[in-house]
């Protein structure tokens, strides 16, 4: 609950241009969620937003503090803020993809039941996209939690997706679904050089080791596990 002694008052402007600036953050929220398939947004983009007429330092944590207690009452969802998960091996040759995102960013949860969200909310044109997210996440966590490029696409192409296919009927593109998941910070991309030259890995990111997500992906291992009595090693 706000103090009615702080809040937006202390900024200088009036409740009018407070709900105005919330309503812009929660619009760019929801279109860039939609536009980038659930990508995170960045809390730089949503600052910039309040900062472009305002310039109190503290007026866009307050805002995007307000724009979140909104998402939840008024739409379902949780504006949750990703912690930054650093790859395993402490080799500093990475990926430059992961160069430059340790910045603060947010991805949209709905806060809906899992049940209630199949059957009223989700679209049944990308339910593919989620099924290849818990195959793929479901390989490195059978892993350890990492597993090196190559050895990852012998598995799926057990499963008839091939790094070189483009036309898949249901993902399209097999290598750009993968890379998907790394925007998405499903998976993240660590290079490490070794004798015999640079190995690519990838590895559980901070969206995968979010509690929900890895318990559903440990029962349903567990589940595999207790059918298969033949040890299988992936790692």
């Amino acid at each position: 609950m706000e103090n009615p002694g702080e809040g937006f008052s202390q900024f200088d402007i009036s409740k009018e241009e407070k709900d105005k600036l919330v309503a812009e953050v929660i619009r760019y929220i929801l279109f860039k969620t939609h536009q980038n398939s659930g990508c995170p947004i960045k809390r730089e983009e949503l600052s910039q937003l309040v900062t472009k007429n305002y310039r109190h330092r503290l007026l866009p944590a307050y805002i995007i503090n307000q724009a979140k207690e909104k998402l939840s009452s008024i739409f379902g969802y949780e504006l949750r803020e990703l912690q930054r998960s650093r790859p395993s091996s402490t080799n500093q040759s990475r990926s430059s993809q992961q160069s430059g995102i340790d910045a603060k960013s947010y991805v949209v949860i709905s806060q809906l039941p899992a049940e209630v969200y199949k059957n009223y909310v989700e679209d049944v044109n990308t339910s593919h996209m989620s099924g290849f997210t818990f195959v793929v996440i479901s390989i490195v966590q059978l892993a350890g939690g990492k597993i090196a490029e190559d050895n990852l696409w012998h598995h799926l192409k057990r499963m008839g997706l091939h790094e070189t296919d483009e036309n898949h009927p249901v993902l399209g593109n097999v290598k750009q679904a993968l890379e998907m998941l790394v925007q998405q910070r499903y998976l993240q991309k660590d290079k490490v050089s070794g004798p015999e030259g640079t190995t690519l890995f990838y590895e559980l990111a901070e969206r995968a080791l979010e509690g929900t997500v890895s318990e559903r992906i440990k029962q349903y291992v567990t589940q595999i596990v207790k059918k298969d009595s033949t040890t299988v090693d992936i790692s």
